[in-house]
């Protein structure tokens, strides 16, 4: 198995494994809206340590994804900042490191 299909199946597991929560949230709270969710997570001080180490590991993501992605020449490789922030940064990263290897994987096939 290649490495890219692990970034494409930890893709999907980041999906799915947020989201199941998510939706256990706005299932189990009454009137729950963003704003909520996001007061709720900033609750206690394990949710403030958890928040500012997924800012940290974004901010990185992004510091990344940009100039990997001019350099690899990927297309709306710009998507990926809006997915982070509308879906989730578990899926969002490994769906670019998918994409990035087979950019390397094309370029290799040309040399």
């Amino acid at each position: 198995m290649k490495l890219k299909h692990i970034y494409l199946f930890l893709a999907v597991l980041g999906l799915c494994y947020t989201w199941y929560y998510n939706i256990q949230y706005f299932n189990s709270v009454e009137n729950a809206t963003l704003v909520s969710f996001f007061q709720d997570a900033q609750n206690n001080f394990a949710g403030k340590s958890f928040g500012a180490d997924l800012t940290v590991v974004c901010l990185t993501f992004f510091v990344f994804l940009t100039p990997e992605s001019i350099r690899l020449k990927i297309k709306y490789w710009w998507l990926f900042i809006p997915v982070t922030f509308l879906i989730t940064l578990a899926f969002a990263f490994p769906l670019f490191m998918y994409i990035r290897a087979n950019a390397i994987e094309k370029l290799q096939k040309n040399e």
